[in-house]
């Protein structure tokens, strides 16, 4: 399978059931995901990684973005949530196993997909929330490890 498209890149999964064994190409970044990545450039070395039938958008080793199917979402807390919902936007949620499931990343205006400024502006709060949450695994992680004291 040729690559045609250079905005494009390709993982190889092999695939194995009994008695059977085949690569299967992914695309792990398309013209959608590029277009967002240049528009974030301003915030610093921004860069995606293919996860479970998207791609997440990272900058300084933290997910702050996921694209699926061409609708770039960002992360949100209850700091910058309001700002989502204010908006009607939707949060990001699919169906696993017979039942919805949804992660904590909503969809940005339309408009901001189309100009860097604004797009950073939303971004920049999402990497934020980010962080935040990242805080807040680490200082569980040493709670956990913590002596009890008596």
């Amino acid at each position: 399978m040729g690559n045609t498209n250079p905005a494009s890149s390709y993982f190889c999964a092999v695939v194995k059931f009994p008695g059977l064994s085949y690569n299967v190409f992914m695309e792990t970044q398309n013209e959608f995901v590029s277009h967002i990545l240049e528009l974030l450039k301003p915030l610093g070395p921004v860069n995606s990684k293919a996860m479970f039938g998207g791609v997440g958008v990272y900058l300084n080793d933290l997910m702050f973005g996921l694209v699926i199917e061409d609708t770039f979402y960002l992360k949100a807390d209850e700091t910058n949530r309001p700002d989502f919902e204010a908006r009607g936007l939707k949060a990001f949620s699919s169906y696993r196993q017979g039942s919805v499931f949804s992660l904590p990343y909503y969809e940005v205006p339309q408009t901001a997909t189309d100009n860097s400024e604004t797009l950073c502006r939303w971004a920049e709060k999402a990497y934020n929330a980010s962080v935040r949450s990242a805080q807040t695994k680490d200082k569980k992680k040493r709670e956990r490890r913590a002596p009890e004291r008596q």
